[in-house]
């Protein structure tokens, strides 16, 4: 058990960085803290999903070449995660760029970024 562990440490990289940004965004109340929180999250899932592409033993790119035997699969990369990734990355960063822009309104009219200030606020 102790080896599987060891042999998949990244994937427990992940994980951990993926709990810390699910704690910043339910337990931190500013919400610049929030948005870290979500970006770590975000960018923990995107290198989960690029180091399951990868494949050892040398895999190559999937352009047909005559001297690589096109009846083995195992021989080369699946480029669709790598492409997925590469959506998710312009997302993230649009969904940052769009909070920053939200939290920036938010903090002109309430002067905080403070959520339960700014709730108790709306309450009024």
């Amino acid at each position: 058990m102790i080896e599987y562990i060891v042999a998949k440490y990244n994937y427990w990289i992940y994980i951990a960085l993926m709990m810390v940004g699910f704690y910043a965004m339910m337990a931190k109340k500013n919400l610049v803290k929030k948005l870290l929180g979500l970006n770590i999250f975000q960018w923990s899932i995107i290198l989960f999903y690029i180091s399951t592409s990868v494949k050892s033993g040398g895999a190559t790119i999937p352009i047909l070449d005559k001297a690589i035997d096109v009846a083995n699969p195992s021989l080369y990369l699946n480029p669709l995660p790598h492409v997925l990734m590469l959506t998710a990355i312009v997302v993230g960063v649009s969904t940052t760029g769009v909070a920053l822009a939200l939290i920036i309104l938010l903090y002109r009219c309430f002067r905080t970024l403070d959520e339960d200030e700014i709730f108790e606020r709306l309450s009024e």
